[in-house]
């Protein structure tokens, strides 16, 4: 008779998981908040007209959803890094991947819409 094994992620390897996450998920912040700085320092060198400021909030749009899209992921990776077994993992990925798709498919639209009102109004 075969019992049940179900494998189970030691704690301290989940923990240690964990921790490995929140250090990468500081790094990148502070990638992305260098990059925001750079990115508005050379928007501020150019000469201000409409052209440039319907790019700019395309550009602004679009860092934000890096950054969530780059949020969703973290929060994908400690719950993962959490995860007792791999059932639990196939349900994070699962979800996630839903989820996510979802969330590009509306991303997508919203970039593509201030990029035509952008080119509309500048043409």
């Amino acid at each position: 008779m075969v019992k049940d094994q179900s494998f189970e992620i030691p704690q301290q390897l989940r923990e240690l998981a964990e921790k490995n996450v929140e250090q990468a998920s500081a790094a990148y912040g502070q990638f992305m908040n260098a990059m925001t700085q750079a990115m508005n320092i050379w928007w501020s060198a150019l000469p201000p007209n409409e052209m440039t400021s319907g790019f700019k909030a395309v550009q602004d749009r679009a860092v934000r959803f890096a950054k969530q899209n780059a949020d969703a992921g973290f929060a994908l990776a400690s719950s993962l890094a959490n995860a007792k077994g791999i059932q639990d993992v196939l349900d994070l990925q699962t979800h996630y991947a839903q989820s996510q798709m979802h969330t590009y498919a509306l991303q997508a639209q919203e970039l593509g819409r201030l990029m035509a009102d952008t080119v509309k109004t500048k043409t």
